[in-house]
């Protein structure tokens, strides 16, 4: 009879083991139980800690509560200016309903995974190759709001969205290059040609301030040459000054011109040589050329008549 008690408490100890061994279940912190009752759903929502199922009855399905990391594969498409881009991102999410996540969508990381490639192939053929380039911070929030809008009713929460790479063909990665390159040789003509503007300034302002003193130029000279011969170079070039020249000039320009028609003297003759009187000859008096001697060696020495000046009889 004893012996029989035994037994019998010990079965009733090994089913007891049995049965919580299949009704004990254990929640982590980072997540929730959802419990299916004879395929119905518990309001209750099972919270991190030891719980208990009805074996064979009840269903217990872990959600979890993290934030979750997922990359969006890569996207080829068109943008609004024609141009083929190849862009990626990333999104992150988390589940803040675990029922809607169980009961309204078969796999919510699916969803949100295509759903985030859609809203992706919609932002880059509605948006510009530079907005994309510059502009990301906007595009993020659009797409985040694209993605989010139908995320909702699946108990999931869109928490950033971010473009990671914009992919170009090399065509366009050498345009742009070129445009970058032609942009800066610009820039650089523009500061170049202040430089030279705000150089004329000062050299104008220097010139004024040397024509008040001309000694000032003569000393200017003199550092010249001293930097000149400074670095040992066999060749010394001296700076020849402009005002010397102008000095030379306007001293020419002075200086009295010789009249070459007046005598030296009262019995000297006349300094044209060339013109001649010739001998008188019968009738009225009247202007000839005169013939200048030949040369010996010349067979024909006579010159035209329109090169020689006239001689008055």
């Amino acid at each position: 009879m004893v012996q029989a008690l035994v037994i019998a408490v010990v079965a009733a100890a090994a089913v007891g083991a049995l049965y919580l061994a299949a009704a004990a279940r254990v929640v982590r912190q980072y997540e929730r139980g959802v419990v299916l009752r004879l395929g119905r759903l518990r309001d209750e929502v099972r919270p991190p800690g030891f719980t208990m199922v009805l074996p064979g009855v009840d269903r217990l399905r872990k959600v979890n509560m993290q934030i979750v990391t997922m990359p969006v594969p890569a996207q080829d498409g068109i943008t609004r200016d024609n141009v083929t881009v190849r862009v990626d991102a990333v999104i992150y999410f988390k589940v803040v309903d675990p029922a809607s996540a169980i009961v309204e969508v078969e796999d919510y990381r699916f969803a949100v995974s295509q759903m985030a490639q859609t809203s992706l192939r919609s932002i880059i053929g509605k948006s510009d190759l530079d907005d994309l380039l510059s502009d990301r911070e906007k595009l993020n929030q659009g797409l985040e709001l694209m993605i989010d809008s139908p995320a909702v009713g699946w108990g999931v929460q869109i928490d950033r969205v971010e473009i990671k790479d914009v992919s170009l063909p090399e065509t366009m990665k050498r345009s742009m290059a070129r445009q970058a390159e032609a942009d800066r040789e610009r820039r650089a003509r523009v500061i170049n040609a202040d430089a030279e503007l705000q150089a004329s300034k000062k050299l104008a302002e220097a010139a004024s301030e040397m024509s008040a003193q001309p000694a000032a130029l003569q000393l200017r000279l003199l550092q010249t040459v001293v930097a000149v011969a400074a670095e040992k170079n066999s060749t010394l070039v001296l700076p020849f000054p402009v005002e010397l020249l102008r000095f030379l000039e306007r001293a020419q320009q002075g200086a009295p011109v010789p009249d070459a028609a007046q005598p030296s003297g009262s019995g000297s003759q006349p300094s044209d040589p060339v013109a001649q009187p010739s001998d008188p000859g019968p009738g009225p008096q009247s202007l000839r050329p005169v013939e200048q001697p030949s040369d010996p060696g010349s067979p024909d020495a006579r010159p035209s008549a329109s090169s020689e000046p006239f001689a008055h009889h």
